[in-house]
C-alpha cells in the first residue's frame, strides 16, 4: 500500500487588516511534493477552510522563484489542486502516513486556531506516524494539544522561521506573534542556524522541522527517509 502524505496550505492572503499581501510560499510546496513524488508516495493538500489558496507574490519572484516553483506555476493541473483543497473535515487521520505543515506569512492567521488540523497532528503523532512542517509552517504546532493535554512541541527539539529572519525579512512589525518565542513558551527545545535563511533542518523523533523556505527540500527528505524505514499501514 503506498503511504501518503497529507500537505497543508493556507487560505489567506493577506496580513490580518491591512492590505500587505501573503499567502503560500509556493516552493515550501513545490519542493517537497517532488522529493515525495520521486518516493512514490500518494499526496493529498489541505486547507482549514478548503477551497482555494493563494500564493506569497514574493515567493514568485527571483531569487525564490526557483525551476521548481516555476513548473508548478505554469501547469494548469499542479494549481488546480491549489483551488479545491479538502477541508479537514474530509481527512480522517488514519488514512495518512505524514502531515506537511507548509509556510509563508498568511499561516499564521489561520492554521494555528483550526481545530481541524489539530485534530489531524495530535492523531498522526500519537499513532506513532509523522508529523512535520517547514519555515512558519511550526505554528499549526503551536497549539496543539496531545491526549493527556500537553502540548505537543513540549520538550520536543524544533525549529522555524525565526524571529531574527522576521526582523531581516521586514516583516516584525506586521505579523500578529514572535512565532518563535511562542514556541518556546510552550516548552519546545527551538533550534535555530546560526546563520539566517540558511537550510536547517531538526529532527525529534517522528517530528520533524525545517526553519525556512531553504530548509523545505531537506526537511521532505528527513520525512521520505524515516517513512521508507517505517512498517505500511494497515488497510481499515
Amino acid at each position: 500500500m503506498s503511504k501518503r502524505i497529507l500537505h497543508v496550505v493556507t487560505n489567506v492572503d493577506r496580513y490580518g487588516d491591512s492590505e500587505h499581501p501573503t499567502g503560500l510560499w509556493l516552493s515550501e510546496l513545490t519542493h517537497a511534493w517532488e522529493v515525495f513524488e520521486e518516493h512514490g508516495f500518494e499526496q493529498v493538500i489541505v486547507s482549514p477552510e478548503g477551497g482555494g489558496a493563494p500564493l506569497e507574490p514574493r515567493s514568485l519572484k527571483f531569487p525564490n522563484y526557483d525551476a521548481s516553483a516555476k513548473a508548478w506555476h505554469s501547469d494548469p493541473a499542479r494549481m488546480a489542486l491549489l483551488e479545491r483543497t479538502l477541508h479537514p473535515e474530509e481527512i480522517d487521520a488514519a488514512d495518512f502516513d505524514a502531515v506537511y505543515f507548509t509556510g509563508g506569512h498568511a499561516v499564521m492567521y489561520d492554521f494555528r486556531e483550526s481545530e481541524g488540523l489539530q485534530r489531524i497532528a495530535r492523531d498522526l503523532f500519537e499513532g506513532g506516524r509523522i508529523v512535520s512542517s517547514v519555515c512558519h509552517g511550526y505554528c499549526g504546532l503551536l497549539d496543539v494539544r496531545l491526549s493527556d493535554g500537553s502540548f505537543l512541541i513540549d520538550g520536543r527539539r524544533m525549529t522555524g522561521f525565526s524571529w531574527l529572519e522576521e526582523r531581516l525579512a521586514g516583516v516584525d512589525r506586521l505579523v500578529p506573534y514572535n512565532a518563535e518565542a511562542d514556541a518556546q513558551r510552550r516548552g519546545a527545545r527551538y533550534e535555530k542556524a546560526l546563520v539566517p535563511f540558511v537550510s536547517n533542518v531538526v529532527v525529534d523523533g517522528t517530528l520533524i522541522t525545517g526553519q525556512n523556505p531553504g530548509s523545505a527540500k531537506a526537511t521532505a527528505e528527513s520525512v521520505a527517509t524515516l517513512l521508507d524505514a517505517m512498517p505500511a499501514r494497515r488497510e481499515p
